[in-house]
């Protein structure tokens, strides 16, 4: 099935847009496609193929220079995962890590953008301990100290993607005061130069070709052309939403994906899979709602606003669980033929569990859901 998803904002999208859309599925349906279980199984990282998605124009559709479109950058990211959910989390790391240079402000960044959208410069994102740290639910890793010119960071983070030598990453760090308190955060653009150590992960159960690493930075210089935000307290809390909505299309390529390996034998077995549960009219109906608060969302994806951050939140778990329904339902709807080691099914069900413990993950989802609305009601 070929078919090409409509941008999840809902709107007629322009021939331009059409066009990258088609390039992407091609793409994507194609060589990538090919490349799959190798990316699943054998960690290939596939550098070759995000370039291609690249030139295709998949990586700038949300950024303000290209008219700050989520919906479509959302569209491509679907399209991406419905082949392969590790590319899928490449585009997400991908398109964050741009949106943070674009967003900084800062010139010497911003210089760089161009090849970072293109596919000439790749990049991705090491905030999975930032947000749980500033969620309240673990440490902050990385420690900095102000120097002239800049800042030294000291730390070791346990796993980073889409990074490599030679890449870059976009980091936060704590930064301590003479005795040893911490003042604020400052978040940077880490290049991954020969003063990095990059430390192999242990062998995870999928995604293994999204050249994920540990990092440990020692007295690591830090120069204001790195900067993303100094504080990066009220910088994360504006691309907060952003960053969590941009996700949804991880999750949303592996339930149309789904949907497609349950359709594909519903001819030949759709006389017995009527006794299953979560049949592809449910999940296509569920589906269809989720696309459509998305779309809204998307419209402000700066928005700050208690309210609004409390949807974003769940449409990310409403994203999550879907996915996790919908990936089984297909295994079970495809039978044997799904379970085989080659077959799409079984791959995406480690891929959907991917997407609900990647940060922010259901749980700290919740968790943060939770913490906001405990804040809305009255003393």
């Amino acid at each position: 099935m070929n078919s090409v998803a409509a941008p999840v904002a809902g709107l007629t999208p322009s021939l331009n847009d059409k066009t990258m859309l088609q390039r992407v599925s091609e793409i994507a349906s194609g060589p990538l496609a090919e490349a799959a279980n190798r990316i699943d199984r054998e960690g290939y990282y596939p550098l070759d193929i995000m370039a291609r998605l690249a030139e295709a124009g998949a990586f700038g559709a949300h950024l303000d220079r290209r008219g700050s479109d989520f919906g479509l950058a959302l569209a491509a990211t679907s399209e991406i995962a419905r082949r392969c959910g590790s590319t899928g989390f490449l585009a997400w790391c991908h398109n964050v890590c741009g949106l943070y240079m674009e967003q900084s402000a800062n010139t010497a960044l911003l210089s760089r953008l161009d090849d970072h959208v293109e596919g000439r410069r790749f990049g991705g994102t090491a905030l999975s301990n930032p947000m749980k740290a500033m969620a309240g639910i673990e440490p902050m890793l990385l420690r900095a100290q102000r120097v002239p010119g800049g800042y030294r960071v000291s730390g070791s983070l346990p796993w980073v993607s889409h990074i490599a030598p030679g890449q870059y990453c976009g980091a936060i760090a704590s930064v301590d005061r003479a005795d040893g308190t911490r003042s604020h955060e400052i978040m940077f653009l880490l290049d991954l130069d020969e003063r990095v150590e990059l430390r192999h992960c242990p062998a995870f159960s999928g995604m293994e070709g999204t050249s994920t690493w540990g990092i440990r930075l020692t007295d690591h210089f830090i120069g204001e052309d790195q900067l993303i935000a100094d504080p990066a307290g009220p910088f994360v809390n504006r691309v907060r939403a952003a960053f969590i909505l941009l996700q949804v299309g991880m999750a949303t390529g592996l339930v149309q994906a789904s949907l497609d390996a349950m359709n594909e034998v519903e001819p030949v077995l759709g006389h017995v899979n009527q006794f299953l549960h979560d049949r592809p009219d449910v999940l296509q109906a569920e589906f269809a709602e989720l696309n459509s608060r998305v779309a809204e969302l998307v419209r402000t994806p700066y928005e700050t606003d208690k309210d609004f951050m409390l949807d974003v939140l769940d449409a990310r778990v409403q994203g999550a669980e879907l996915a996790l329904r919908a990936t089984q339902s297909a295994l079970l709807h495809q039978g044997a033929r799904g379970y085989l080691m080659s077959a799409g099914p079984q791959r995406r069900i480690r891929e959907a569990h991917f997407v609900a413990i990647v940060t922010p993950a259901i749980k700290h989802l919740r968790y943060q859901m939770n913490r906001l609305m405990q804040e809305a009601q009255p003393a």
